[in-house]
């Protein structure tokens, strides 16, 4: 096969792909790989273009064994790292004297790989959010078992600690099954006819009790004609619930809550329901808030904990609304109280 040929071949290829023969080699390579590992690359020596020592070893064995291989290459992009699953096929006939080279394919799995990881991290968040309270039940039940079996104080010290404990649990493993439901949910749109005003108002009756008791005053400002859109009535309570009892819990001793109308918004390219939901509160530092819909992340760990926070309220938020085609965006500055507003398209006005 002349060299006008192999540059042909391996260009017709989409991937990133080389050939190295007996010689040890690189006889050809196509532009994707070029872009990849450098310019003037063909004639020199692989080891000194693929240095990663697990390629290497697989090139070797590719070439003396003349049978499949297969090897990881670690690259970075400018941006990120990159992870590439390198496949090896032995071609025979090619090369030098014509003894025969090594076709290397790589596979762009960074993807994949970045799926791995979050889901390796999520697994340990949950262990962790599950092993915490965990350790306390256990602690007080060995310590009810011992000294505080006949002390009617501790004992109910004891046990309404680990009721408080037993319901942390019982929240978070309550908003993971949520979380996964909306997930599975997000793809398939809501079809329902929706009335927010109604939703706001029955959101801050519910919740007004909890608002009481923190000392905290609700307001809602709702124009008079109906809002109503296409979605799903439960997710939307559950984001309307979140987003004010977040407002409650760590605001000031003011919420409000208000609904407008818009003939257009750039964020949804056409009419919109604006629901904003403002606090009075310490503010959150610019720092956190792209990062206040990830799982488990809080701005403030310990006082999240403390309100029985489960670091999984926004991640749901965030899905339900992606779910509606809408958008959510966090305002705050330190000191002046933080806003959250939600986006959602509307058809008409009725």
């Amino acid at each position: 096969m002349t060299q006008e040929l192999i540059r042909s071949f391996l260009d017709a290829t989409p991937l990133p792909t080389l050939l190295v023969d007996q010689s040890e080699r690189l006889i050809g390579a196509n532009t994707a790989a070029v872009t990849l590992l450098g310019r003037a690359i063909v004639g020199r020596h692989y080891a000194t273009i693929l240095r990663q020592p697990n390629v290497i070893t697989a090139i070797e064995g590719c070439l003396r064994e003349r049978a499949p291989k297969t090897a990881r290459h670690l690259a970075n992009d400018g941006a990120q790292d990159t992870t590439f699953e390198v496949t090896l096929r032995y071609v025979p006939g090619i090369g030098a004297v014509s003894g025969g080279a090594a076709m290397l394919s790589f596979i762009d799995v960074t993807d994949r790989e970045q799926i791995s990881q979050m889901r390796r991290d999520f697994v340990a968040n949950v262990s962790h959010e599950l092993r915490t309270p965990l350790t306390a039940v256990m602690g007080f039940i060995e310590t009810l078992r011992g000294a505080a079996r006949d002390d009617p104080k501790a004992r109910d010290r004891f046990l309404n600690i680990m009721e408080d404990e037993a319901n942390r649990m019982n929240r978070l493993v309550g908003d993971l099954l949520s979380l996964n439901r909306v997930e599975s949910e997000e793809r398939v749109r809501p079809q329902e006819l929706v009335d927010l005003k109604g939703h706001l108002a029955s959101t801050l009756k519910t919740l007004t009790p909890v608002a009481e008791a923190q000392g905290v005053a609700l307001h809602i400002y709702a124009p008079e004609d109906a809002i109503e859109i296409i979605g799903d009535p439960d997710q939307l309570q559950q984001v309307f619930t979140n987003l004010v009892e977040n407002a409650i819990k760590y605001g000031g001793d003011r919420v409000e809550v208000r609904l407008t109308f818009m003939d257009r918004d750039t964020a949804v390219r056409g009419p919109a329901a604006r629901i904003q939901v403002i606090d009075n509160g310490p503010g959150i530092d610019a720092i956190h808030l792209p990062r206040l819909t990830e799982r488990f992340y809080r701005a403030d760990s310990h006082r999240s904990r403390e309100m029985g926070g489960t670091g999984l309220g926004l991640a749901i938020v965030k899905h339900i609304i992606n779910r509606h085609r809408g958008r959510l965006r966090a305002e705050s500055d330190l000191g002046k109280g933080s806003v959250f507003t939600v986006t959602l398209p509307v058809k008409t006005k009725i």
